[in-house]
């Protein structure tokens, strides 16, 4: 232990404190910005595109959650098993779990293992990306600087090839943006070197995108046309201060396995009525109550409040569909 702690400063030891560890604490948050900017006081990471996961260690035990607190281990067996041979007894650690398509995370491929009923979700290979530790062998160290926390991190777990640590680069922020999107990378996440771990969505944590994509609620779908199955295309929204608003249709995106199955999760919720806000003239249009998430691609808001050019990549299952707002940049 005195090892993990015996490289820091004197005057951050004394925001180490000694805790039970939790079952469960929220994960930071990145705020979207289109301020981008290089700073020798941040430092900045592969925005991956994936699922985020906290791991939560306790001797053996070894339990992955989601974002909103669902257990994961049975999608990921085989990063329970890497975790459950850490030495470090007690810890819990924040990343996330990709699936690549050639060099590029893909969220689309994660599919396949995020939503199979089987244990260990079939023959696509994932990774587990780890960038933050918030607590480790009986000590909350989330008061500590971001670049101590990330140095621990690296001594106490020991990384393989499904475990990864996520590295980081220093003050080049925007010429590792433009490098990023040049690779057809999701973007880059800036982080202030000295930001404590707070559980909340923060601007000490910046999300500086190669692409528009975020999350949308699913409120109603349209029929099929020609050979087409399952549905033409879904009816997608967000919601701000309570109401849902219509964000457009999403007609792209879906291979004949997905129109399948989520037409049959579609028409189990189906309802009666619009869910959305504002009145909404789709052809051969269906209504369901807002409760699944999917997360959609786009090439920009149009001026009326419509996605220009959507594309849909996936359901999510780590975030509820009330607190889908629609990402602006601050």
């Amino acid at each position: 232990m005195k090892e993990l702690f015996e490289k820091l400063p004197d005057e951050q030891k004394h925001e180490i404190k000694k805790k039970s560890q939790p079952d469960w604490t929220s994960p930071m948050l990145a705020t979207l910005t289109h301020d981008y900017f290089s700073d020798e006081n941040w430092i900045y990471e592969r925005k991956l595109d994936g699922e985020r996961c906290l791991c939560f260690k306790s001797g053996k035990k070894v339990e992955l959650k989601s974002r909103n607190n669902r257990v994961l281990n049975d999608t990921y067996p085989e990063l329970v098993q890497e975790l459950e041979k850490q030495e470090t007894g007690n810890f819990i650690a924040d990343g996330e779990i990709v699936a690549f398509e050639g060099d590029v995370t893909s969220f689309s491929r994660l599919q396949n293992r995020m939503h199979s009923k089987k244990s260990g979700g079939g023959d696509v290979a994932v990774y587990y990306y780890l960038f933050d530790l918030l607590y480790v062998e009986g000590h909350d160290i989330t008061k500590l600087a971001l670049r101590h926390r990330k140095s621990i991190l690296k001594r106490a777990i020991e990384f393989s090839n499904k475990l990864r640590f996520t590295a980081h680069r220093n003050k080049e922020g925007k010429k590792y943006h433009k490098e990023a999107c040049s690779k057809g990378w999701e973007g880059v996440i800036a982080k202030a070197a000295d930001s404590t771990y707070v559980h909340s969505r923060s601007k000490k944590w910046l999300k500086f995108k190669c692409v528009n994509q975020q999350e949308f609620v699913i409120g109603g779908f349209t029929d099929p046309q020609g050979e087409r199955i399952g549905f033409g295309a879904l009816l997608i929204g967000y919601y701000d201060d309570g109401d849902f608003h219509y964000a457009g249709k999403v007609g792209t995106g879906y291979d004949d396995k997905l129109l399948e199955k989520l037409s049959k999760e579609l028409k189990n919720i189906e309802r009666k009525s619009s869910p959305f806000e504002e009145e909404v003239k789709e052809k051969g249009a269906h209504w369901v109550k807002p409760k699944l998430v999917g997360e959609v691609g786009f090439t920009e808001w149009t001026s009326d409040g419509k996605l220009r050019h959507p594309r849909f990549l996936g359901l999510r299952r780590d975030k509820k569909a009330r607190n889908v707002v629609r990402e602006k940049a601050k």
